[in-house]
């Protein structure tokens, strides 16, 4: 048996974090969520080291770029995925230039 998966969610929706771990375990994962919607939070929810960082592009508090940019300065080599309602080709290219694994639209759940 596969140990849990443990997902560092930065997402100020709950329906939305229900949907995406809804996602996660119904492809078969085993999925340990710390959800989080502030900076400080998500700085604390990367000590222990998540296996996974799923953020959303925009949050009132916070954004995926600036949670990109955390998670860099820590020096950790963490899977990170953007997850938007609606992203632009614009924004969705410079996450993954400045180092987002990949990016996900809300209703393309299934590709995660």
């Amino acid at each position: 048996m596969s140990r849990p998966l443990h997902v560092l969610h930065a997402e100020d929706s709950d329906d939305d974090a229900q949907l995406i771990m809804h996602a996660l375990t119904d492809s078969g994962l085993e999925v340990i969520p710390r959800r989080v919607e502030t900076e400080a939070a998500y700085i604390a929810g990367l000590d222990p080291a998540p296996d996974l960082i799923l953020a959303d592009y925009s949050m009132p508090q916070f954004s995926a770029a600036r949670a990109l940019d955390l998670l860099q300065r820590q020096r950790l080599d963490i899977p990170f995925i953007v997850i938007s309602g609606h992203i632009g080709a614009d924004a969705a290219v410079a996450l993954m230039k400045a180092g987002a694994h990949d990016y996900l639209l809300k209703h393309d759940l299934a590709r995660l």
